[in-house]
């Protein structure tokens, strides 16, 4: 079994930054996928990005060119950089592991982001 942990969110400026860690514990199988996903009041779970463990990347185009997710996988920790954010981005992120037989998700940061 696998547990994630996320940590980070909290409230910034319109055009500030922030970054998500979220590090996995448990029985880690070296094929992984982690990423984010987000969900504002009112609203479906989206998709933010994904990161597998062979390198390859997918970013929701609405963040494309302003958030970066890297992960350190020896330390099976993912991280989402997030600049230029907007009030739009403001949601619950939710930190997401799956392998092709198992998913786990994490307990959600809040993003606020307000002048």
């Amino acid at each position: 079994q696998v547990q994630v942990v996320e940590s980070g969110g909290g409230l910034v400026q319109p055009g500030g930054s922030l970054r998500l860690s979220c590090a996995a514990s448990g029985i880690i199988f070296s094929a992984n996928t982690m990423g984010w996903y987000r969900q504002a009041p009112g609203k479906q779970r989206e998709l933010v990005a994904l990161l597998t463990s062979g390198g390859r990347i997918t970013y929701a185009d609405s963040v494309k060119g302003r958030f970066t997710i890297s992960r350190d996988n020896a330390a099976n920790t993912v991280y989402l950089q997030m600049n230029s954010l907007k009030p739009e981005d403001a949601a619950v992120y939710y930190c997401n592991y799956r392998t092709t037989w198992y998913e786990t998700w994490g307990q959600g940061t809040q993003v606020t982001v307000s002048s």
